[in-house]
């Protein structure tokens, strides 16, 4: 005779309880493991060992899927605790941290994070990657408590989301990342390249291959504090 307990809560086997932030949650993770082309509610509800039809009842489509993914995945900046959402030490110490944080976030979920570059904004004053209403807020309150005037304030906002992404996409499209919805063919490595008509390029390709990423982050970051500091 079966223990009446053990039965207490148990599931048909494949089945488990859903909830909208666990499917989220799921899809970055499959993103993350077999990139965006390959996600469908089909694939998505195989890993959650349930239907597709049952995922529907908490994101309607795939678009919403997408969107909230983005979400998800931005909701991470709140869990850093390397990010502030109020300025502590200047704007310049919250912006680089808040810079750092994205770029985490990034290097975190390279195949993700074309769609929080690419996927359509709420509103058209929405700039990616920094996408979400609340960090939006907090970033124009920080510069605006920091002396900045409105226009100073948002012409600030949209440098620095422009440096951020163009500087995340080339980081991880070198990752692997595709940021084009075209699927691109990888070079063979058993190409050359004739580089005798540029000299410059030729004597200099061993350091133009290294990975700099890091400096180059740290280097345009400065720089575009400096610039933004005469804003003020």
């Amino acid at each position: 005779m079966s223990d009446p307990e053990s039965a207490v809560g148990t599931r048909p086997q494949g089945r488990r309880r859903l909830e909208r932030r666990m499917i989220l949650e799921a899809g970055a993770a499959f993103i993350d493991e077999h990139g965006l082309r390959q996600l469908s509610m089909r694939q998505l509800g195989a890993q959650l060992g349930v239907e597709a039809m049952s995922l529907y009842r908490y994101v309607p489509s795939r678009e919403d899927l997408l969107d909230g993914i983005v979400e998800v995945v931005l909701d991470e900046l709140s869990d850093d605790p390397d990010v502030h959402l109020v300025p502590t030490d200047g704007w310049q110490d919250y912006l680089v941290r808040l810079a750092h944080g994205l770029r985490r976030i990034a290097l975190a979920h390279p195949l993700v994070f074309p769609l929080v570059a690419t996927r359509p904004p709420e509103a058209p004053w929405i700039r990616p990657p920094l996408r979400s209403l609340r960090w939006i807020d907090s970033f124009l309150a920080a510069l605006k408590g920091s002396g900045f005037g409105d226009e100073a304030a948002v012409g600030a906002y949209r440098a620095f989301s422009s440096f951020l992404l163009g500087h995340l996409l080339l980081e991880v499209e070198a990752m692997g990342a595709e940021i084009s919805p075209v699927a691109t063919s990888e070079p063979s490595s058993e190409t050359s390249t004739d580089l005798s008509e540029y000299p410059h390029v030729e004597r200099l390709q061993e350091q133009l291959s290294e990975d700099r990423s890091a400096q180059e982050f740290e280097e345009s970051l400065e720089n575009l504090l400096e610039r933004l500091a005469t804003l003020l």
